[in-house]
């Protein structure tokens, strides 16, 4: 999941990935499997022909090292702008061409590349809250997707055409009504979103040798789907059986995602505008708490806004996004959550933090204490359906409803002056509110803070 391209800047299209990728890894992972996170980078392709002969012809290498990804892309820019001359084109696939070949010189410019963007992309992952056990990519798969052309070869599943591509023939009657190309003619491997590329196979293979995987999820938006049927298919197709047992999960696109400044492209941006957008906010609300760090708790309840908005509908489906919407503090939003775990937090640092042992839950006779009972009896109902469809919506529906029965509670069942007995039930169903809220929300890739 997330698999940004290298030498582009974090792009607001792999946020979504990023965050739904990092649900089902956190979902998976508290239900007891083993997960491995895999970031598949974007690192090979013809692309790095062009911004190669663009870096020599515009780079300048201070700017690289001083801000790598902005300079690259404004590099990205002027070549592109080239690109339609011939001369170009050939420098480029030259380019690429002698990078397959380990060319020393291209080599080492395209691994100052890759460096200098997994730096960057670490440093928006921890903004995210989010880690990876393994940072691939296509490159890694270069010799591998030779023996990947062999096997298709030995057992009869590649064909030529008249051009000199490389296909495989998917159709059911075997006559290339569908078929995946994964060969260009000139021999380069294939970088296309469209199409299989030898390095998906070659990679899905290695990981299925090195980890042994029960389940391989692969997170991307809708309109890869056919790529992965294709991808799946050959799998099957070469024998291996275990590709019945890879999935793919898409998402829809998000519309009208713009900061003040405009139309964004980049996630730093939109990130920057809800931390700003909740300061601002926080330091108009009449029951903002003094916080330690208010720019990091903006900064948290402003990723929460963007996470509880992005998650409330089916994955798949296409929505607009709304500033205004996401960063309401009433009704069904991040911040919505982060202010009742907020004020459930406070509830407690004010009894004092006490480990309850002995209570009386008997004590809790009053339908509003109930509401809460019952529903946080439905924990682990919501997990498990969550866990089959790999759908965020379930847990988002359900730390709502848990939130607003807690804010109703919060009001009709004061602690503070009732008997000592029903104090302390009361006191303990609230400490179990806050502590399956705050489990919800990290699930769902949310830090949950103290004080807001």
């Amino acid at each position: 999941y997330s698999s940004p391209n290298v030498a582009k800047k974090f792009h607001i299209g792999h946020l979504r990935s990023t965050i739904v990728g990092n649900f089902i890894a956190n979902l998976k992972a508290a239900l007891g499997h083993k997960v491995t996170r895999i970031n598949y980078l974007g690192d090979w392709g013809m692309q790095f022909g062009l911004l190669g002969v663009g870096f020599q012809q515009f780079g300048n290498k201070e700017k690289l090292k001083s801000s790598p990804l902005q300079h690259l892309f404004e590099v990205y820019v002027q070549i592109n702008k080239a690109a339609e001359d011939e001369k170009t084109k050939k420098l480029a696939k030259d380019f690429f061409r002698k990078l397959e070949e380990h060319d020393e010189e291209t080599l080492s410019l395209w691994k100052q590349f890759r460096g200098f963007s997994i730096e960057e992309y670490i440093r928006m992952y921890k903004r995210l809250g989010v880690h990876f056990d393994e940072y691939s990519g296509e490159s890694f798969y270069q010799e591998k997707s030779q023996q990947v052309l062999r096997m298709l070869e030995d057992k009869g599943l590649l064909q030529k055409t008249m051009k000199g591509t490389g296909v495989v023939d998917l159709s059911e009657n075997k006559d290339l009504s569908s078929f995946s190309t994964v060969m260009r003619s000139d021999g380069t491997s294939l970088y296309i979103t469209r199409q299989v590329s030898r390095l998906d196979i070659a990679a899905a293979i290695d990981r299925m040798d090195t980890h042994g995987c029960d389940t391989m999820i692969y997170v991307t938006d809708k309109s890869q789907s056919t790529h992965f049927q294709h991808l799946f298919q050959i799998l099957k197709l070469m024998g291996y059986d275990w590709a019945e047992r890879c999935q793919h999960v898409s998402f829809g696109l998000v519309q009208g995602m713009k900061t003040r400044k405009g139309e964004v492209i980049f996630l730093e941006d939109v990130l920057d505008e809800a931390r700003s957008r909740m300061l601002q906010n926080m330091s108009a609300a009449k029951t903002t708490k003094e916080t330690e760090d208010p720019l990091e708790t903006a900064e948290k309840v402003g990723l929460a806004a963007l996470i509880i908005q992005d998650f409330r509908g089916l994955l798949s489906s296409d929505y607009q996004f709304s500033w205004d919407r996401a960063l309401q503090s009433r009704g069904d939003t991040g911040v919505f959550l982060q202010y009742t775990h907020a004020r459930l937090h406070s509830l407690e640092q004010m009894h004092g933090n006490e480990q309850l042992t002995d209570v009386n839950a008997a004590c809790l006779q009053e339908p509003d204490a109930i509401n809460v009972l019952q529903h946080l009896l439905r924990y682990d109902e919501v997990l498990y359906r969550s866990s089959q469809d790999l759908q965020p919506k379930h847990i988002v529906s359900y730390l709502l409803t848990l939130s607003h029965l807690a804010a109703v509670a919060h009001r009709t069942l004061p602690v503070k002056g009732s008997a000592p007995e029903l104090a302390q039930a009361r006191l303990c169903l609230f400490q179990a509110a806050r502590s399956v809220l705050a489990n919800g929300m990290k699930l769902l890739g949310i830090t949950p803070v103290a004080r807001m």
